[in-house]
C-alpha cells in the first residue's frame, strides 16, 4: 500500500468567503455606477432541475431569475440575501457557526428585512448556495450532522482554536463522529485502499471488531441512514483528493438502494451543489439479487417499499441496466432482506459470514481486491 500525499489546498470556508467578497465586490461595482443593484439566482424550481447524463447527478439547467431593486419584492429579497451572505462572511472570518434555526432568530433583530418566519432564511440561505455552487456547511451554516468515520487516515483541523490538531480515526474504536470540522480537515497521511461506506452502525462496528481496516485497507465511513452533507462532502473528497474508490453496502431493499444513488449522483434537493456527489462510487450490496444467490432470510415488501420503487422507476438516474433489473427483481418477488440477514449464516460466534464471506466475494467482483 501506498502512502497517500497529504491534502495541501485552500480551505472549503476559504474559498467560500472569497467568493462571498466577490459577490459583494460586483454589488458594490453597480452601486458605484450608480445601476440598480441586481444579482442573478440560478433557478431552483423542479422544472429547472435536470439529470446531467455526464455528470451522472441532478444539476441546475440554464434558467435563472433576476433579483434587484425593480420592485418591493425583490428589493426586499436582495437585502435578506446579501444580509445572510454578510452573517456567512462574518462567521468564516471569526470562525464561528450558526444553524438555520439559530440564523432565523438572529435575523428577527433586523427589523428591516421584514423576515416573518424561517422559511424566509432558508431560502436565502439556499440561493445563496447557488450563486457560489457551494454547500452552506462551507460557509459555517451547519445542520445537524450525523455519521462516523474509522481506518487508516489522518487529518488536521483546520478551524480556530483547534488549527493544527491532528486526529488519527484509528485512535477511537467506536469511530470518530463526522461533522463539518471533520469533512473539512486537511488530509495528513493515509495507507487506505478503498471508502466502505455502511448503512447500519452496527454493522459498522462489528466490520471495524472484525479488523477490515486491516485485512483490506479499508477505511469505514457509517452514514446511519441517508448521508448526512458532511458525510457526502467527507466521502468526494477521499475520492477526489486521495484517489480512493468508494463502495457502499445498504440493506438490500428500496430505501438502501436509494442511499447509494445519493452518495453516487446526488438529490435533487441538492441539485444546486455539485460538490457533494461522488459519480465513481459503486453499491457494493446488499443487492436484490443477492438474496436469493446467497440464501438469506427475507422480508416481504410492504405497500410503501412498493409505492418507493414505482417512484423510483421514474427517476432518470434508475434508467441504467444494472439498477432497472434491480427494481425489477423487487417489484417481482416482492421481497426486501436487512444486512443483519446475514448472521443467520455465521458458525461461529464473532466471525461472521458478512465479513469473512459476502464482502470479500463482493470486492473481488468489482475489483476491489
Amino acid at each position: 500500500m501506498t502512502q497517500k500525499k497529504r491534502s495541501e489546498r485552500e480551505t472549503l470556508p476559504q474559498k467560500a468567503g472569497k467568493l462571498i467578497v466577490e459577490l459583494g465586490d460586483k454589488i458594490y461595482t453597480q452601486l458605484s455606477n450608480l445601476e440598480p443593484p441586481a444579482v442573478s439566482i440560478p433557478s431552483r424550481s423542479i422544472d429547472n432541475i435536470v439529470f446531467d447524463e455526464r455528470l451522472q447527478q441532478y444539476v441546475l439547467g440554464h434558467k435563472s431569475i433576476r433579483r434587484g431593486f425593480s420592485n418591493v419584492r425583490g428589493a426586499k429579497g436582495l437585502a435578506q440575501l446579501l444580509w445572510v451572505a454578510y452573517v456567512a462572511n462574518e462567521l468564516i472570518k471569526s470562525d464561528q457557526v450558526t444553524t438555520l434555526r439559530d440564523l432565523y432568530y438572529t435575523s428577527l433583530n433586523e427589523k428591516m428585512l421584514e423576515i416573518k418566519e424561517q422559511a424566509e432564511t432558508d431560502s436565502q440561505v439556499e440561493d445563496l448556495e447557488a450563486i457560489l455552487s457551494v454547500p452552506r456547511e462551507t460557509f459555517n451554516i451547519i445542520p445537524h450532522d450525523r455519521g462516523t468515520a474509522f481506518g487508516r487516515l489522518v487529518l488536521e483541523y483546520t478551524i480556530k482554536g483547534f488549527q493544527g490538531n491532528r486526529v488519527d480515526l484509528m485512535s477511537h474504536p467506536d469511530g470518530v463522529s463526522i461533522g463539518p470540522a471533520l469533512a473539512q480537515a486537511r488530509f495528513v497521511s493515509s495507507d487506505s485502499n478503498f471508502v466502505l461506506v455502511v448503512e447500519k452502525h452496527a454493522v459498522f462496528i462489528q466490520l471495524i471488531r472484525e479488523k477490515l481496516h486491516e485485512r483490506f485497507g479499508a477505511l469505514l465511513i457509517e452514514t446511519g441512514g441517508q448521508a448526512s452533507r458532511a458525510a457526502r462532502i467527507l466521502i468526494r473528497r477521499l475520492n477526489k483528493e486521495l484517489g480512493l474508490p468508494v463502495y457502499i453496502l445498504t440493506d438490500a431493499d428500496p430505501w438502501g438502494m436509494h442511499i447509494a444513488l445519493v452518495i453516487i449522483s446526488g438529490s435533487a434537493k441538492s441539485a444546486h451543489i455539485k460538490d457533494l456527489a461522488t459519480p465513481s462510487a459503486k453499491w457494493l450490496g446488499f443487492w436484490a439479487t443477492d438474496i436469493e444467490k446467497y440464501k438469506v432470510p427475507s422480508l416481504v415488501l410492504n405497500d410503501v417499499d412498493y409505492k418507493r420503487l414505482e417512484e423510483l422507476k421514474k427517476d432518470p438516474r434508475y434508467n441504467d441496466k444494472f439498477f432497472r433489473a434491480q427494481i425489477e427483481w423487487f417489484m417481482r418477488k416482492r421481497k426486501k432482506a436487512e444486512l443483519e440477514a446475514f448472521s443467520s449464516k455465521n458458525t461461529t460466534i464473532g466471525v461472521t459470514y458478512l465479513a469473512n464471506t459476502y464482502l470479500p466475494e463482493k470486492l473481488r467482483e468489482l475489483g476491489a481486491t
